[in-house]
């Protein structure tokens, strides 16, 4: 994925996914031959979990690296859950709309 389609995606700018390239090991983006950052889709799993904790958990830069790097596995763990149980909830409530 591109640069421009995961700003979009998170609804964030594109400086702010570079900015977080460089900040976070995790994020290993390749570059292709004109130099673009091209984001695996481990990269966008890995950018997920970097919103989550910044964005919507409130943590500082430092504290979620500090958060990724003792916790990795469990952090992705409890991520994964949530996620989970985030599509289960949206589509409980599309059925119940539905009735």
């Amino acid at each position: 994925y591109s640069i421009g389609e995961l700003a979009k995606a998170f609804d964030v700018n594109a400086s702010l996914i570079r900015f977080w390239d460089k900040e976070f090991d995790i994020l290993k983006p390749k570059k292709n031959a004109k130099g673009n950052r091209m984001f695996t889709p481990e990269d966008v799993h890995n950018l997920k979990l970097i919103f989550h904790l910044v964005k919507e958990r409130g943590f500082t830069l430092e504290g979620a690296k500090t958060h990724l790097k003792e916790g990795q596995k469990k952090t992705l763990d409890k991520f994964d859950i949530i996620s989970k149980l985030e599509a289960i909830k949206t589509q409980l409530t599309n059925i119940k709309n539905e009735i």
